[in-house]
């Protein structure tokens, strides 16, 4: 007997894993299957020779087959937009639904390789300096907006996800690879392609330009636009999880 419970693929972001693509889901993960696989370089996961996007995508494809899995919804975060939006485009077949969480978007901040000085902080002891004696700025290289309150709850979410990003030594790969090949790669790609629904949902104090125009773009693409939060959408996290959870069930707008 085939189950009823949804799959839903989680494709998490950048210094992420499939331990921070549960983190991230929460609630989200209430009452479905969730496949949360470590992207190329995270976590275990190979770096293949040479790899690009499509790679990640056709892998995403790969494992779906392995699971018997034929179509499902697909959440991603951050810089995971770019392997689903990819995995979108040549399995279209596959996606039910496609959920954009403060994606990586074309002509966006992340969307430009950093400096390639910026692999030096890709390191575990870069990073717990940053964590331990310059916590503001690693806030802010993490989308929390200066001056934004953290505190009660918004500060168990901050310290839950700089947590899971150590070891950073087991995240290196991964890490660098979306900040010079998957990030950038987002900006070539044909989003008026799209055929599936999609919902993106981004602050409007994370740039948030480069998400109006991304869903302008995609046929029918829904925008919702929350005020404050920044990067990792502090304080509207309950709105956000409805949104969600009624776009992927096909009720529209709440």
């Amino acid at each position: 007997m085939r189950s009823s419970t949804p799959n839903t693929l989680a494709v998490h972001g950048f210094f992420g894993g499939r331990d921070e693509a549960l983190l991230s889901l929460g609630s989200l993960a209430a009452g479905r299957r969730v496949i949360a696989p470590s992207r190329f370089g995270y976590l275990g996961s190979s770096m293949p020779a040479r790899a690009t996007v499509a790679d990640q995508a056709d892998a995403f494809a790969a494992l779906l087959d392995d699971l018997g899995i034929g179509t499902l919804d697909v959440i991603a975060i951050s810089s995971g937009a770019t392997s689903a939006f990819q995995f979108a485009l040549r399995h279209p077949e596959r996606v039910k639904h496609l959920a954009v969480i403060s994606g990586n978007m074309p002509e966006g901040a992340a969307a430009v390789a950093p400096p390639r000085a910026a692999r030096l902080v890709f390191r575990d002891v870069p990073m717990w300096v940053l964590n331990v004696f310059a916590r503001p700025v690693l806030l802010r290289q993490i989308g929390v907006p200066e001056g934004f309150p953290v505190a009660a709850g918004n500060a168990r979410i901050v310290s839950d996800l700089i947590d899971s990003f150590f070891p950073v030594a087991l995240k290196t790969e991964g890490v660098a690879f979306d900040a010079f090949v998957s990030d950038p790669d987002v900006n070539s790609y044909p989003l008026e392609a799209l055929t599936m629904p999609v919902l993106t949902v981004h602050a409007k104090d994370d740039p948030y330009d480069a998400a109006q125009r991304a869903a302008g773009r995609i046929p029918g693409a829904r925008l919702v636009g929350i005020e404050h939060g920044g990067h990792l959408l502090l304080g509207d996290r309950v709105d956000v999880g409805r949104e969600v959870t009624a776009f992927l069930a096909g009720q529209g707008a709440l």
